[in-house]
């Protein structure tokens, strides 16, 4: 087995795509862990904004749960329409660009792009953070755990979409299993006592006396809270990936990932009323989150805790994953508009689109580097992202149901509607409220992708019309080309490409650069090859030696190639270049390589008259 079967898989055929595609279970693990593991943090982003209010704090969790997860059941709707009216996939970016125009899409486009790198970078590191703070001896190897999880979750996405669904199966349901199992006892136990458990562990105290909650403080709290929603629209970018019927299929992962998200958030914010747990200042030493609180309170620190916690870490850590699923997809799409590189449209060896996936990885490590794998203050970031493509997507199937009518367009216009003024009230709370603490950075990154494609955009434009023709061939004015052969020395090499030389050409031109006391070609030209060329009755190729006192090789080649071009306006030229193929990819580090170097140089003249061939003399060794 080689090395790129091991690590990636042996390579699949096109027609095996259908046999790749995911069913519901799997996809809930490659498409919902980013929205899934949002029950981890969102519902502490809010708590540790009323932590100042103490007790009371706690009395506002429950309505601000319900006013999230009422926003997630609107935005659900929505996406559930969206699946079904475009099948094909692309989620916010598809509907804005058909409904919108192009210049919404793109919006979209970006705001998801900057999302999707956002929840790599903090989710791997939120898993890592939870790790370390429960085995601190880990903290000074905080960056390469971090950057490890990142290679491991990319390779196995580069292993096709199947693997890696059957991969994260087992985390996802064990998180999904342990934290539902934990809202179940804690919420019967509360029932068993009358509204008034007695937590096994005491959660932490809390710290604040403040009798009244003001307006801008439960907002703060609310647009925290709301990044619980992030990677809702993941399935919607991703309906391609589902086995046949591929919208039924989606729709049934979508439903899934959001109804057990809502049973999570719901169950989190009631346990965390009855039991009084707040969060704490993750600063302070002691620190514990609210779902390690929480599971304590129930269950107490036995086995069902640190199964609860160490799945919890895992699924943090591989929330990565949704990200990994959807943003090569979106990339493709819009790269087939001309909007990205077309690079993003190639399938790699396992079906998936490579490129986007190592560019995330890129990305996404190079924002792990330079926060030293702890990125917190990023998290903020998160909504912005997220409820914009939110908005646009909503606004757009108003537009949609507005042009195409049919059963139910008008109460699908109203939900849509009252959807899309919701999430944009929410993205001006968001941003009102996170501006200074880091979505001012989304706020600039969003417009630099956004020129970053039009200037995309420009030049594919600029390239098709200057590579465009509608005339039939053009055979007129056809000679043979002047060739040029530089060579060093006589060898087996420098034959092969003379001879190639003269099969295309009666005009070619041989060039030695003389570099100190290295051979004069000139001494043995006619005994070589005048002699064996008159024989034949061939026109004698020209030998022209350049002296060269300064020991400049390149130089001298590009005046004469040059030169011939401008003595002969009205001919081709054709470099050609022997080349030594070494055997080994070791063994270049052992050559020169100045037959590349030369051909970069003679592309970069510009010179539409000037041809470079390359002739390769292959190593037997």
């Amino acid at each position: 087995m080689s090395l790129g079967d091991f690590l990636f898989g042996k390579p699949l055929a096109s027609f095996e795509d259908s046999e790749q595609r995911l069913g519901p279970l799997a996809g809930i693990g490659v498409f919902g862990l980013d929205a899934l593991s949002s029950a981890a943090y969102g519902p502490e982003a809010a708590l540790t904004l009323l932590i100042p209010l103490g007790a009371l704090g706690i009395q506002y969790v429950v309505p601000i749960s319900t006013g999230i997860i009422v926003l997630l059941t609107i935005v659900f709707i929505s996406y559930l329409q969206t699946i079904a009216a475009y099948p094909g996939g692309g989620g916010s970016y598809t509907v804005a660009r058909e409904n919108l125009g192009p210049h919404a899409a793109l919006l979209a486009a970006a705001a998801l792009i900057v999302d999707y790198i956002l929840v790599v970078a903090v989710g791997i590191s939120a898993g890592v953070g939870a790790l370390v703070s429960a085995i601190p001896s880990l903290q000074p190897h905080t960056l390469a755990i971090c950057l490890g999880i990142l290679v491991a979750v990319t390779l196995v996405n580069l292993r096709g979409i199947r693997e890696t669904g059957n991969v994260f199966m087992v985390p996802t349901y064990a998180f999904i299993l342990s934290l539902l199992a934990a809202i179940v006892w804690g919420l019967v136990k509360a029932l068993l006592s009358g509204g008034h458990p007695t937590p096994v562990i005491p959660p932490s105290p809390l710290k604040g006396t403040a009798t009244v909650a003001g307006a801008w403080v439960l907002l703060q709290a609310f647009s925290s809270g709301c990044t619980a929603m992030t990677g809702v629209e993941a399935v919607s970018n991703g309906v391609k990936a589902f086995r046949e019927p591929a919208v039924q299929s989606a729709r049934r992962t979508l439903t899934a990932i959001i109804g057990i998200l809502i049973l999570m958030l719901g169950g989190i914010a009631w346990l965390a009323r009855l039991y009084q747990v707040g969060a704490s200042d993750p600063g302070e030493p002691g620190y514990q989150s609210v779902l390690s609180q929480l599971v304590a309170a129930v269950s107490g620190h036995g086995v069902f805790y640190f199964a609860t916690m160490a799945s919890v870490v895992v699924v943090l850590a591989l929330s990565a994953n949704t990200a990994f699923s959807d943003f090569p997809r979106l990339c493709q799409i819009v790269a087939g508009d001309g909007y990205l590189p077309h690079g993003f449209t190639s399938r790699g060896r396992r079906l998936v689109f490579s490129q986007g996936i190592y560019v995330l990885a890129f990305l996404a490590g190079l924002l792990l580097f330079i926060f030293n794998g702890v990125t917190d203050r990023l998290i903020p970031l998160f909504a912005v992202g997220a409820f914009l493509a939110f908005t646009l997507s909503q606004a757009g199937m108003v537009v949609h149901w507005k042009r195409n009518g049919g059963r139910g367009a008008r109460q699908s216009m109203f939900i849509n509607g009252l959807g899309a003024i919701a999430t944009a009230i929410t993205l001006v709370v968001v941003l009102s409220a996170k501006f200074l603490e880091g979505a001012w950075v989304t706020v600039l990154l969003i417009p630099s992708l956004l020129i970053l494609m039009f200037a995309v955009h420009r030049h594919y434009n600029a390239v098709g019309k200057e590579l465009e023709l509608k005339t039939p061939l053009d055979l007129t004015h056809l000679n043979p080309p002047i060739v040029v052969v530089p060579i060093q020395s006589w060898n087996k090499i420098a034959q092969k490409g003379l001879r190639f030389a003269i099969n295309l050409s009666t005009d070619v031109y041989v060039l030695q650069v003389k570099i100190g006391e290295s051979e004069d070609l000139r001494a043995s030209w006619c005994h070589l090859v005048e002699g064996p060329i008159l024989e034949l009755g061939l026109p004698v190729p020209k030998l022209t030696v350049v002296e060269s006192p300064y020991r400049l090789l390149f130089r001298p080649i590009l005046d004469f190639v040059t030169g011939l071009a401008g003595k002969y306006p009205d001919r081709y030229i054709a470099v050609l270049i022997p080349e030594l193929v070494e055997g080994h990819w070791y063994h270049y580090f052992l050559h020169n390589q100045r037959a590349a170097v030369l051909k970069g140089l003679l592309l970069l003249k510009g010179n539409q008259r000037i041809n470079v061939v390359n002739v390769p003399w292959y190593l037997t060794e």
